[in-house]
């Protein structure tokens, strides 16, 4: 099965303009929670379809693999945005903890759930221009979900073509969702 044959491609102008939105929202949230930590989550999806019926599911299973990791450490939650758009699914968390307690467990999330690794989940406070990283935290870089070699490294050398990427989210989305 390929969950890549239908939905809307987008271009680099199309996926740009949504980065340059979700920072404006970002900013948006933060006037209204100012001394909270916010989770921005929204999956690492390989080539020109980035959201569809199946990408959507898989987006959605994993979100609860997320929320049930923080409903089983105690975590008080709030999503105060979700967004389904052709350029991808996206949602908004804010949590009233220290922003690295937050970070560990999105870092938990992304290298020891199956899925977790097409997931990206930036986790951000006001008071900083940009999300704190793994490196402050000591901890490695994202592994590639195909070799395991530090993701960065394959994505900058284009290690792996679409279409083999794609196959493996495919088969991930049969073994886990379907």
């Amino acid at each position: 099965m390929n969950i890549f044959n239908e939905g809307k491609e987008q271009n680099i102008a199309q996926v740009i303009n949504a980065k340059d939105k979700r920072v404006a929202l970002q900013q948006k949230i933060f006037e209204k929670y100012p001394d909270q930590t916010l989770v921005d989550v929204n999956l690492n999806i390989p080539g020109p379809i980035k959201n569809n019926r199946y990408l959507e599911k898989l987006f959605n299973y994993g979100i609860k693999e997320l929320e049930n990791s923080w409903d089983k450490l105690g975590y008080s939650y709030k999503l105060v945005v979700s967004l389904d758009e052709d350029t991808g699914c996206e949602k908004f968390y804010i949590l009233d903890l220290p922003i690295k307690t937050v970070k560990k467990t999105t870092i938990d999330f992304e290298d020891q759930t199956e899925l977790g690794r097409l997931f990206d989940a930036d986790v951000l406070v006001k008071d900083k221009n940009a999300a704190i990283s793994r490196r402050d935290l000591g901890k490695q870089p994202r592994k590639c979900f195909i070799c395991n070699r530090p993701a960065k490294e394959c994505a900058r050398s284009r290690r792996h073509s679409v279409v083999e990427m794609q196959n493996y989210i495919s088969k991930l989305y049969t073994k886990n969702v379907k």
